[in-house]
């Protein structure tokens, strides 16, 4: 982690560690804005938390929203709940995990795009959805997508 990293984190850790549930406002503070919380950040907000370090590993890891690795330069997140699924999203998800020769949770080789799954956008009555870059894309088709994906940069 680099040295404006760790003063980030520091900041974050003075501010938020005496707040009641201060765990996930600091990770989701740390993620906003450094892209992931780094492995490095870990023994900081245990110590500062007075949590062991497995304690704070494993929010991180346990929840799909947090990484551990920079993402790409553009972000994917597909729609995984159950009405998007029922509109074509397994297919949807399919055709961009094969568009792009990545797996949710990975980046491609040249770091262009990250692939995740979200649970629920909210956009039901749209179904499937994505996020691309934080923007909201409903009613997806493959073909659809696939523009999307190749429209970035």
């Amino acid at each position: 982690m680099n040295e404006s990293a760790s003063r980030y984190v520091a900041g974050v850790l003075a501010r938020l560690k005496h707040e009641p549930g201060a765990l996930l406002p600091i990770l989701h503070a740390i993620q906003d804005e450094l892209g992931h919380v780094p492995p490095a950040a870990v023994p900081a907000i245990a110590d500062a938390l007075n949590l062991s370090r497995a304690e704070v590993h494993g929010v991180v890891s346990f929840y799909h929203h947090f990484r551990s690795s920079p993402p790409g330069r553009h972000v994917v997140q597909v729609c995984r709940a159950e009405a998007c699924q029922a509109m074509g999203g397994e297919a949807l998800a399919a055709g961009l995990r094969q568009q792009l020769g990545i797996d949710f949770h990975q980046t491609t080789a040249d770091g262009r795009v990250t692939l995740e799954p979200m649970y629920c956008l909210g956009q039901c009555a749209c179904a499937p959805a994505a996020l691309v870059d934080g923007e909201v894309h409903g009613r997806l088709s493959g073909d659809r997508a696939a523009q999307l994906i190749a429209a970035l940069e």
